[in-house]
C-alpha cells in the first residue's frame, strides 16, 4: 500500500514540508499498525543510509540551497553505527502518541483511537503533527 506523509512541528521555521511517498508492506487496520508500519519504514531507512558508504561525499549548489532553506547543512552522514531496536522505537512512538505528543491526521480526519479501524486508502494522505514543548517554568 503506498500513503503520502507529511511531518510538521509546531514552531518550527518551515511552513509546508513536502509529502513524502510511503510504501507499506500490508494495509494497517488500526492506527497502532499504522505507526508501527511507519517506524519500521522509517527505521529501514536509517539501515540502508548506515550501509551506504559514499567515498567522496559532496553537495551540489542545489542542495547547499534546499538545506539552507530548511536550516541545516550537511551530507547527512549517520554517525552513530549501532542499529536500531525496532520493538523499542515502535513502543516510543505509541507511548508519544498516547501522552499527546503528536497527533495523527488521516485524509483530513483526525485518528484519535489507537485500536479503531482504519479506512485507510491506496495514495491517502497522513499528517503527522509533532507539538513542541515550551521553555519555562514548572505548572
Amino acid at each position: 500500500m503506498r500513503i503520502a506523509v507529511t511531518v510538521k512541528s509546531i514552531g518550527k521555521r518551515k511552513n509546508a514540508l513536502s509529502r513524502i511517498p510511503v510504501e507499506l508492506k500490508q494495509t494497517p487496520k488500526t492506527l497502532r499498525e499504522l505507526l508501527e508500519a511507519l517506524v519500521e519504514w522509517n527505521i529501514r531507512g536509517l539501515v540502508d543510509k548506515q550501509q551506504t558508504i559514499s567515498l567522496v561525499p559532496y553537495l551540489t549548489e542545489g542542495d547547499v540551497q534546499e538545506q539552507a532553506e530548511n536550516g541545516k547543512v550537511g551530507f547527512g552522514a549517520v554517525y552513530n553505527e549501532n542499529l536500531p531496536d525496532c520493538q523499542k522505537a515502535i513502543d516510543t512512538a505509541i507511548q508519544a502518541f498516547e501522552d499527546g505528543l503528536y497527533r495523527v491526521f488521516i485524509a483530513d480526519d483526525e485518528a484519535e483511537e489507537l485500536e479503531a479501524p482504519l479506512s485507510l486508502q491506496e495514495e491517502d494522505e497522513v499528517v503527522l503533527i509533532r507539538f513542541t514543548m515550551l521553555a519555562g517554568s514548572l505548572w
